[in-house]
């Protein structure tokens, strides 16, 4: 492996870690670890990174089951960036993709841009085939309080960013929000429609207040 003694971690203790299929050399994702998670990493052999929005421990695979057993560990010239050589028990994205860049809400193909529709579509299909390894297979198997529990946590995060004025972060935890609140919404037979068509309600509704406001 390599000594952690000799890496440049960042001003808040972070050093990046791109983590690689040691089979295919497909990138999976890029998280960050600290000291203590990279020496966790190494005497596990699985992947244990620092999640800066919650500001805890995160150890791959423990409760998605989607371990990511390490082959190896080794640092760039710099000495301030990792490369985790990984073999992967199931899908690296918590999208239930095999990698974070091909997150769906990121990616654009010939039927065209992303839309909320088409999330949902695929989310619906997702629920009917139930692939194996998937992660929203997963949730739609735990049921309804899983679910919840998981636009509970997204919830906590999206806070917990915005509190920090990260805009990235925010971002980035906002569609995490979002993508938990549609399977929600597969689950319980809401669709897109409902949520456009209470938010048209909400809007007429305030206009009329405002003009009541206005003239009272």
């Amino acid at each position: 492996m390599l000594n952690i003694q000799d890496l440049k971690f960042d001003e808040k203790g972070l050093i990046p870690a791109v983590v690689v299929d040691a089979k295919s050399r497909k990138v999976l994702t890029v998280a960050y670890m600290n000291a203590e998670s990279l020496a966790i990493s190494m005497e596990k052999k699985l992947t244990c990174f620092w999640s800066r929005s919650r500001q805890e421990l995160w150890l791959k695979g423990e409760t998605s089951g989607n371990y990511q057993h390490i082959v190896s560990i080794t640092a760039d010239c710099d000495r301030d960036a990792l490369l985790v050589l990984v073999e992967k028990d199931g899908p690296a994205c918590h999208l239930g993709n095999d990698s974070c860049f091909e997150d769906v809400l990121f990616q654009s193909d010939e039927r065209g841009d992303f839309t909320l529709e088409g999330l949902y579509d695929l989310l619906m299909q997702r629920n009917a085939d139930r692939p194996e390894g998937s992660y929203t297979t997963y949730l739609f198997e735990k049921g309804l309080d899983k679910i919840l529990k998981k636009v509970g946590e997204e919830c906590t995060e999206v806070i917990i960013a915005g509190k920090a004025e990260d805009k990235k972060e925010t971002i980035y935890e906002l569609a995490d929000l979002a993508y938990h609140a549609m399977v929600l919404m597969v689950q319980m037979g809401i669709t897109v429609e409902d949520v456009r068509d209470e938010l048209a309600s909400r809007h007429i509704i305030d206009h009329k207040v405002k003009q009541e406001k206005m003239t009272s």
